[in-house]
């Protein structure tokens, strides 16, 4: 696990590093969607304002304070599980930073912060790299299938 990381709450200062995560992270075959600048901000505004919904974190480097990547978890509550319930809606690490342990150290930053709660994610099948950590870290297949209304 990667101790080159430090984990912290993103800040208002991280905005423009953060969109540009975000336009790769929602361009990439790891996401379903490929999201809007709109939602981008709205995401990041959530994450730094008072919304009690969404936390946003960043990795950085602990020497140089350079960005890493982020990741975004969302609360709620599970009547499934009689439960709170955190979702990691996002984990993205720069290309130069995977393979460094940076993703599971997040996923045990999210089961010591978050705890007592249900952790889950979503993830495309496709994106095996992905799939196998989240399986190291505990993470398990529900067999049933998500749906959405825009309305």
């Amino acid at each position: 696990m990667s101790n080159n990381t430090n984990i912290r709450k993103m800040t208002a200062g991280d905005k423009q590093a953060v969109i540009e995560m975000m336009r790769v992270f929602y361009t990439s075959p790891a996401v379903f969607s490929n999201g809007s600048e709109n939602i981008f901000l709205q995401d990041i505004e959530a994450c730094t304002g008072e919304n009690p919904y969404l936390d946003g974190y960043i990795f950085a480097a602990p020497d140089s304070g350079e960005i890493q990547g982020y990741g975004m978890v969302a609360k709620s509550f599970s009547t499934e599980f009689g439960k709170p319930c955190a979702w990691i809606e996002d984990i993205y690490i720069k290309d130069s930073y995977r393979g460094l342990g940076i993703g599971s150290r997040f996923i045990e930053h999210v089961k010591k912060t978050y705890a007592g709660c249900v952790i889950r994610l979503e993830v495309e099948e496709e994106n095996e790299r992905a799939v196998k950590v989240y399986e190291k870290n505990g993470f398990h297949v529900l067999p049933y299938m998500e749906m959405i209304t825009n309305d």
